[in-house]
């Protein structure tokens, strides 16, 4: 079984941040290991408040992972101060993962927004060149850009973007567009039009944080960087779409981690009310 270890933000609801992280490598059979580097008092609806940790603690987590245990894949998530930034950084270029996904979470799913402009720029300095792949939504990507994002065009321009700012590949998210949910992918050389049918579902918390942290995932199974990504988003895909069952919240619910025992569940029980299996 492959480690992955998310370094990011705790939702005490449940649906992002470190709890979607853990719950997605378990889904997808890895071991999962965490790192909090800010509380978040968040629900379906709102963002409540914001404790970020000291950036020792942080560091403190982090050794205690890489020096027990290891590490097949990192996950970024909330890095909310300049201070975290740097020292995230640090400890990674000092332990080498092989693998690093990025997903700059500077806005919550509610529209809160979670970090200021120290924080982008931070990201651009230490994140972006020792990140595999960074992942932003498409406010992300303006915040980072600069630029108005509003078709496939200018998702690929700010790919390029992001690739001149350091970073070695990239996934703009077009799921904040209308139409098809149209993700590009760009590694500097090569566009990749990663394209599914858009769901329309109220439980989207946490998408972000649940397909960067698939990517880690199948990054770490062994997936090379498209496969990787084409099957994060097949992932997320189940999970929105078998995410009806859950009436979690009032606002935007969370996706279904777990689709697939769903799944299995309404096959047995289909398959026992037809007394195929015994009871």
């Amino acid at each position: 079984m492959k480690n992955c270890l998310s370094i990011a933000g705790s939702d005490c609801s449940g649906g992002a941040g470190i709890q979607a992280d853990l719950k997605t490598f378990s889904a997808l059979r890895c071991y999962g290991m965490s790192v909090i580097t800010s509380v978040v008092a968040e629900n379906t609806s709102k963002v409540v408040s914001v404790y970020n940790l000291p950036a020792k603690e942080v560091e403190n987590q982090i050794d205690a992972v890489f020096e027990d245990i290891r590490v097949d894949g990192v996950k970024l998530g909330m890095l909310p101060t300049v201070e975290i930034i740097k020292s995230v950084a640090e400890k990674l270029k000092q332990y080498k993962p092989k693998f690093i996904v990025c997903d700059p979470v500077l806005v919550a799913t509610s529209g809160d927004t979670l970090s200021g402009n120290k924080v982008v720029s931070a990201y651009k300095k230490y994140i972006f060149p020792i990140a595999t792949i960074i992942t932003p939504n498409i406010p992300e990507a303006e915040a980072f850009t600069g630029l108005k994002i509003k078709n496939t065009e200018d998702m690929k321009i700010s790919a390029q973007k992001f690739i001149d700012m350091g970073a070695n590949s990239v996934l703009v998210k077009g799921g904040h567009l209308t139409g098809d949910a149209v993700d590009i992918l760009f590694d500097g050389k090569d566009f990749h039009e990663i394209r599914s049918k858009r769901i329309d579902s109220n439980n989207t918390h946490g998408t972000g944080c649940t397909l960067s942290s698939a990517i880690t995932a199948f990054l770490a199974n062994g997936c090379n960087l498209a496969k990787a990504v084409k099957n994060a988003k097949s992932y997320l895909f189940s999970a929105i779409f078998i995410s009806n069952d859950l009436e979690v919240g009032k606002g935007h619910g969370p996706v279904n981690h777990f689709w697939a025992n769903t799944m299995r569940d309404k096959l047995y029980g289909n398959l026992k009310s037809k007394k195929n299996y015994p009871n």
